[in-house]
């Protein structure tokens, strides 16, 4: 029978601590998070390699790494309220959620958003709200946001997103076509509404669907 503790430490001291993700507040929440929870029992057993692993709807869950580059980049913090872009099983808001005050996770795929939410009341993230929509245009109702991250790759970043961030919230997203290697990128609103942003290296992600994004096939 698979230890997935002992799995879950190796991997956060492995594929986050050895590169560089080594602030105390990040490495807790990803060893409070069941990663094996948020994947197919048919994948359990490999929800601590530092890759992505397929979901339902033609989806996948982000590799360990990359969403503690992202929420490293994004700098949350207690209080924060956080905008996730794409949620997925659920796994990254739950994550981010050990962290932040609130977290609004965004899903246009219906059978996801479904699947999520009973998971994250199975599990007692009671701090998550997982919002239907598309995730180009944020959610208005709930602005300002403190961070978004978005897990999905557009070709600029979305001018809704950059909207709803409250002064100095930053924004961590892939920006290029999905069917290369995209840029992570970190956009950060100044007090005076001026915007910096700054490369992070590259990344894979599922193309970002919706109004200001791709279009879907």
């Amino acid at each position: 029978m698979t230890d997935f503790s002992r799995e879950r430490e190796a991997m956060v001291e492995r594929h986050l601590k050895r590169r560089g993700i080594t602030e105390p507040h990040i490495v807790n929440a990803f060893l409070a998070v069941p990663r094996e929870e948020f994947v197919s029992p048919d994948y359990a057993h490999l929800a601590y390699g530092d890759h992505p692993l397929p979901i339902e709807a033609g989806q996948t869950i982000s590799q360990p790494y990359v969403v503690a580059l992202m929420i490293q980049a994004a700098a949350i913090k207690g209080g924060d309220q956080v905008l996730e872009v794409g949620a997925g099983s659920g796994y990254a808001a739950a994550v981010i959620s050990r962290i932040a005050g609130q977290v609004i996770a965004i899903e246009r795929q219906h059978d996801l958003i479904e699947l999520a939410r009973q998971r994250l009341e199975r599990l007692g993230y009671d701090n998550v709200e997982i919002v239907e929509g598309d995730g180009t245009k944020g959610c208005p109702d709930r602005a300002p946001f403190d961070a978004i991250l978005a897990a999905a790759s557009g070709s600029h970043v979305p001018r809704a997103l950059v909207g709803q961030l409250a002064p100095n919230g930053r924004i961590v997203m892939p920006i290029g076509d999905s069917g290369w290697v995209q840029e992570l990128v970190k956009v950060t609103k100044k007090d005076d509404g001026i915007l910096r942003q700054e490369n992070l290296g590259g990344v894979r992600f599922v193309p970002l669907i919706g109004e200001e994004g791709w279009k879907d096939d």
